[in-house]
């Protein structure tokens, strides 16, 4: 790992996405991609640094996760190779500021890689951590897209709020992280949105919004949405167009739909209203 700058960063969080495995629908770096843009240049004040960045060569297979080649403005031929980029971001509105980690699932030597990022959370002092996740499942896309948090420890699940996760099977970097922050002693969490696996082919910035929207929830923070909010309403007008056109699409999208709302009639309390209002002051409260 190559250190930059280590900044000067109050009680952080770290937020993980990683391309690849753990990302259907490009959501969870779709996440990661908005918050590192939403903020540079706010009120000149909030800006991202880099402050590390690991070397490629020690963990990507290059046949696997390809080097590009792109040419800039002045004519020149330049190659960006896959790699894990860490960031910070100091929030001044907020209480605590974010560490925000970029990246390519990596192809080797998973228990170094984590290693190496979680020596550089406890060095910048970070006492949470974050990752994001998307996975396929059987969900309408016309739907609120649904998102998981969940911990790896029973008492770590219980004290932030969330479900213990249950999962078993092939796991990504993600329960990697989540596994070695346990043993650490550092606490996190995982937040996954549910893709439509009809519409997986493209980015969908509308997982990325629920995603962003979880985040705000949890930690009570009200995150600039830029233009998410229209490209989300763009990507659903673009897939329903898409099930129209297939018959067989169509009818299991009103199948999912019907299964969705029976599912949801009872819980129409509560809590989803909630969040939404305590967003909706947020942001009339920073305006």
């Amino acid at each position: 790992m190559e250190i930059h700058h280590i900044p000067a960063l109050r009680n952080p969080i770290m937020v993980l996405g990683f391309s690849g495995w753990n990302d259907a629908g490009e959501a969870a770096t779709g996440t990661i991609e908005h918050l590192l843009s939403v903020w540079q240049d706010v009120d000149n004040e909030v800006v991202p640094e880099l402050i590390a960045d690991i070397e490629s060569e020690d963990y990507y297979d290059f046949q696997v996760n390809r080097p590009h080649i792109f040419v800039d403005d002045s004519q020149i031929r330049n190659i960006t190779w896959p790699t894990t980029e860490i960031f910070g971001i100091a929030l001044p509105h907020f209480d605590r500021d974010l560490v925000i980690v970029k990246g390519t699932e990596p192809s080797m030597r998973w228990k170094t890689f984590v290693r190496e990022i979680l020596d550089l959370a406890d060095d910048l002092e970070v006492s949470l951590v974050i990752t994001l996740g998307s996975l396929l499942a059987d969900v309408p896309h016309s739907r609120p897209i649904g998102v998981s948090g969940s911990g790896a420890h029973p008492e770590i699940a219980k004290r932030l709020g969330v479900e213990v996760s249950r999962y078993e099977g092939p796991t990504g970097i993600l329960g990697i992280i989540g596994d070695a922050c346990m043993r650490r002693g550092i606490d996190a969490i995982s937040l996954w949105a549910a893709i439509p696996h009809y519409a997986s082919s493209s980015p969908s910035p509308k997982a990325s919004l629920a995603l962003v929207n979880a985040l705000e929830d949890f930690l009570d923070v009200d995150i600039p949405l830029a233009d998410l909010a229209e490209a989300a309403d763009e990507w659903e007008k673009d897939v329903t167009e898409m099930a129209k056109e297939d018959s067989d699409v169509a009818e299991y999208v009103k199948a999912l739909e019907d299964s969705k709302d029976a599912a949801e009639l009872p819980d129409v309390s509560g809590d989803s209203i909630a969040k939404e209002f305590e967003r909706y002051l947020r942001r009339r409260n920073k305006d």
